[in-house]
């Protein structure tokens, strides 16, 4: 594994060749500095040309992070929180990172339950004594009419 790699989770490693890094000028905190220098880091991974994922991993991406991936098919990450660039390229590698975790995980399916016998004597019981309670209020031969 290069340095450049990045360790997403077990079993998937995005290649350090296939990740694509651009430094631009940032605004926020820093003054004068960042007017000169470039800080912010934009870090792009060519989703649809990666050799690392499965056909089906690649259509969940693909499902999941939609909104984020451009015509070309690339995911894009910005970071510019940090003063430094250093800082913001591993902001944008851990951005990246999480959002590809989260694009892959599955979510567990709803299993139907059943209320427990005593939730139901319970839910019952304060029908009828719901029931009791509006009788009581009727005024004596209410029932007639």
């Amino acid at each position: 594994m290069s340095p450049r790699d990045l360790p997403v989770r077990r079993g998937l490693v995005i290649p350090g060749a296939e990740l694509a890094e651009s430094a631009s000028r940032s605004g926020g905190p820093g003054g004068q500095h960042v007017n000169k220098t470039s800080t912010r880091v934009t870090l792009r991974w060519k989703l649809r040309d990666s050799d690392v994922l499965g056909p089906q991993q690649r259509r969940r991406l693909e499902a999941t992070l939609a909104s984020r991936i451009t015509r070309a098919g690339e995911l894009v990450v910005h970071a510019s929180r940090h003063r430094s660039r250093s800082r913001n390229r591993e902001l944008a590698r851990e951005r990246l990172a999480e959002l590809v975790r989260q694009g892959l995980a599955t979510r567990r399916s709803r299993m139907a339950s059943r209320p427990t016998r005593a939730s139901q004597r319970r839910r019952v019981g304060t029908k009828r004594h719901r029931a009791r309670v509006k009788q009581e209020r009727r005024p004596p031969g209410a029932e007639e009419w």
